[in-house]
C-alpha cells in the first residue's frame, strides 16, 4: 500500500552536522546544495536541513538505529565522545534502558546530535 516516503528534520549546522553523521557514526551523508541527504544502513534516505540558531531540536527519537550489540554500540559511540542520556528509574549505568529483560521492549539507549536532536541506538529481542 505504501511506498518510499520523505523524511527529514533540521539542524543548526549543516558542517558541524555532516561531520558528526559521517566520521563519529561512519554513515553516508551528501550535500544536495539545499541540505544534507543522509543514506541509512541497509537503505533509506533522509534529508537534514539548515535552520540555523532558530532550529529546536525535537522533543523525541528522530533516528533509531538497530544493532545486534547494544552494549558494544555504546561503547564505540563512547570512545568516539558521544555521551548517553541517562533518564532516572530507566537507564542503567550505561544509559541503557533494558527493555528486552523486562518484557517491556528493546534495550535502546539515547544520545545527541551536534543540534540536540535525539537518536538512538537499539536492540530488538
Amino acid at each position: 500500500m505504501f511506498k518510499a516516503g520523505f523524511s527529514g528534520f533540521s539542524v543548526k549546522n549543516l558542517e558541524s552536522t555532516q561531520k558528526f553523521y559521517t566520521e563519529v557514526l561512519g554513515l553516508k551523508v551528501e550535500d544536495n546544495g539545499m541540505g544534507l541527504q543522509l543514506h541509512l544502513p541497509d537503505g533509506g534516505t533522509v534529508f537534514i536541513y539548515p535552520k540555523g540558531e532558530e532550529h529546536q531540536p525535537a522533543s523525541f527519537t528522530i533516528l533509531n538505529f538497530v544493532v545486534d550489540d547494544i552494549d558494544s554500540a555504546v561503547d564505540t559511540l563512547e570512545s568516539k565522545g558521544i555521551t548517553f542520556e541517562s533518564y532516572e528509574g530507566m537507564t542503567d549505568e550505561k544509559g541503557i534502558a533494558r527493555g528486552i529483560a523486562a518484557k517491556r521492549g528493546p534495550d535502546i539507549a539515547w544520545f545527541k546530535d551536534p543540534s540536540g536532536n535525539i537518536l538512538s541506538v537499539l536492540k530488538n529481542a
